[in-house]
This record gives C-alpha cells, sequence and structure tokens, in this order.
C-alpha cells in the first residue's frame, strides 16, 4: 500500500511539473538543457523527431524514473518516435544489454520489464550471472531454454555492439539520459524526474519547430 501511494503522489507530482513546464517562457541553456558536443543522426523516419532514453536495469535512478517515463511515452505526439538503449560503460553492464534486447525479441518485454528492474535494484538478484538469470527467468513463468537461444544468438550480439557504440558517440557522462533528437538533453540543473520529462517535452516542441525552418 505504501508503495502503490509514493507511485500515485510522484505520478500526481510529474503532471502538475508538466503543467508548470508547458506555461514556462523560456529553456535555459545549461541549466534546463545541454547540447550534445557531436550531434548524431536519428533512426527516425522523416519529419519525425526522435527521444531515446539510454539506461542501465542495474541503475536505481533509471528504476525510480522508469514508472513516470511509462506514463510520459503514453501521452507521446504522433510525431515523436521513442526508443530505449541499455547504455554500455564497462564490462558489466553489457549482460544487462543483452538481457534487453532478448526480451525485446522475444515480445516479453512489456512483462518482464518492472521485474528485471526490481530483481537487479531492489532484490540484488545477479542477473548478470547466466545460470541466474535462466533460473530467474524461468521463476516467472517463461521458457528459459528459449530466452538462452536468444539471447546467446548473432542477432542480440549485434545490437549489443551498436548500443556499446551508441553509449562512446553520444557521449554522455550517466543514466538515466534522454537525447531529444540527436542535439539536446535535459538538465544539470533539474530538481525531479518530472522536470526532466517535462524540459523532454520542450525540447520536443523546440526540434519541431527548428525542423519547420
Amino acid at each position: 500500500m505504501r508503495r502503490w501511494l509514493a507511485g500515485w503522489v510522484s505520478l500526481c507530482l510529474m503532471w502538475v511539473a508538466l503543467s508548470t513546464w508547458a506555461q514556462s517562457s523560456s529553456l535555459v541553456e545549461g541549466k534546463h538543457f545541454t547540447r550534445l558536443q557531436m550531434p548524431q543522426p536519428t533512426d527516425a523516419p522523416a519529419g519525425k523527431i526522435e527521444v531515446i532514453e539510454f539506461f542501465w536495469y542495474g541503475c536505481p535512478h533509471c528504476a525510480d524514473l522508469h514508472p513516470l517515463l511509462k506514463e510520459w511515452v503514453k501521452k507521446l505526439p504522433r510525431d515523436v518516435v521513442f526508443k530505449r538503449v541499455p547504455a554500455i560503460f564497462r564490462d558489466t553492464w553489457a549482460p544487462g544489454a543483452r538481457l534487453y534486447y532478448a526480451l525485446e525479441a522475444l515480445g516479453w518485454l512489456d512483462k518482464l520489464d518492472d521485474a528485471v528492474f526490481a530483481a537487479m535494484t531492489r532484490q540484488r538478484v545477479n542477473l548478470n550471472d547466466e545460470k541466474t538469470l535462466y533460473d530467474w527467468i524461468g521463476k516467472q513463468g517463461f521458457d528459459a531454454q528459449k530466452f538462452a537461444e536468444m539471447y546467446k544468438s548473432f542477432a542480440i550480439d549485434g545490437k549489443v555492439r551498436r548500443a556499446f557504440e551508441m553509449t562512446q558517440e553520444y557521449g554522455f557522462g550517466g543514466v538515466p539520459t534522454i537525447v531529444v533528437n540527436g542535439k539536446y538533453m535535459p538538465g544539470p540543473g533539474l530538481a525531479s524526474y518530472a522536470e526532466m520529462l517535462a524540459v523532454t517535452d520542450r525540447l520536443i516542441e523546440m526540434s519541431r519547430k527548428e525542423s519547420k525552418r
């Protein structure tokens, strides 16, 4: 009950912050947002704005942002393409990226995403260990053998390599990080994740206006 109440309060605060930022007159570069030193090409179709969340399953801050982000994504305009990329700053982060892409490929992500965050950040389950991971998948009611085959596949190898490359190319310093249209990141002078998402909305607006010039 306490956890549910805390989540409800967080969502309420998020929508208040979003409303406040929607009425704000301007964004201040260096406080509300920063520019990537090297703007990156996006994979979004022409006329679309790409928003990427870089995250790691073992990051408590990413776990805290996750429920707010899920609600925010539901309300995105049609011209916004959202995707998540598991960051890889060191070798110990690669198994989390492999886990994410395997779940995505199998269509299990919606059912297990929250559980993975909980296992790694609250329950301290070592999902970097393959045997522990496969046992855990089975205990969630999913086919561990099918998962293991996908986890070890060449297709997932390629996605993990690309996630590592993007982590280097985008040049951010930690997670969670949001990047809008390969150019802008909310922060660093923000007080909450709700403000991060509100600023992201404003950066989407800014990117939309730029594309029409």
